[in-house]
C-alpha cells in the first residue's frame, strides 16, 4: 500500500528537517523575546518548540539524531501540527494578543505549505515507487521451514 501523503515536491527532506529545528528553536525564544503577556501562548509555545526540537531529532530522515519515528508518521505530525498551530490562539484564548496569534497562525499556514512541498521519498525509493517502507523478507513458499526457522534451535 502506497501512502499518498508522501508526494514528491520541490523541496528536499534535509531542507524540511533544518527548517523544523530552526521553527522549534524559534517557537521556544519567541515568548522572550516578544514579551507574550499571556501564559497560555507562552507555555504552549515552548511546548511546541520542544515537541518540534524532538520529533525533528527522532524522525528518520538526514537530520534526524535517532532514526525513531517512521516519515509517514512525521508527515502525518506535520498537517496535525500545522491545523493545531492555526488554530490554537483561538483554542487557547489568547487570539487577542497580536505577536502570539500571528506567530501561531503564520507558521501554521507555512507548516502546511512546507509539508505539503516537502520531497519525503529518497530517489531511490521513488525510483521503487515505494513509500516510506522496508523491504519485506521472503519467507519462502507456504508451509516450508528452514533450519534456522525450526523450534528447537
Amino acid at each position: 500500500m502506497r501512502v499518498e501523503m508522501m508526494r514528491d515536491g520541490p523541496i528536499p527532506l534535509f531542507v524540511h528537517g533544518v527548517l523544523e529545528y530552526v521553527v522549534g528553536i524559534v517557537f521556544v525564544l519567541a515568548p522572550f523575546v516578544l514579551s507574550f503577556d499571556s501564559g497560555a501562548a507562552t507555555a504552549l509555545s515552548v511546548i511546541v518548540g520542544v515537541g518540534l526540537l524532538a520529533i525533528a531529532a527522532a524522525t528518520d530522515g538526514p537530520t534526524s539524531l535517532v532514526d525513531q519515528i517512521p516519515r509517514a508518521a512525521h508527515v502525518a505530525l506535520d498537517y496535525v501540527l500545522a491545523i493545531l498551530l492555526i488554530a490554537l490562539p483561538f483554542l487557547a484564548g489568547f487570539s487577542d494578543e497580536t505577536a502570539p496569534t500571528a506567530l501561531f497562525i503564520g507558521v501554521g499556514i507555512l507548516h502546511l505549505l512546507v509539508t505539503i512541498g516537502t520531497r519525503f521519498r529518497t530517489r531511490d525509493e521513488r525510483a521503487a515507487g515505494g513509500g516510506d517502507r522496508r523491504p519485506a523478507r521472503n519467507p519462502g513458499p507456504a508451509g516450508s521451514r528452514s533450519r534456522a526457522d525450526s523450534p528447537d534451535r
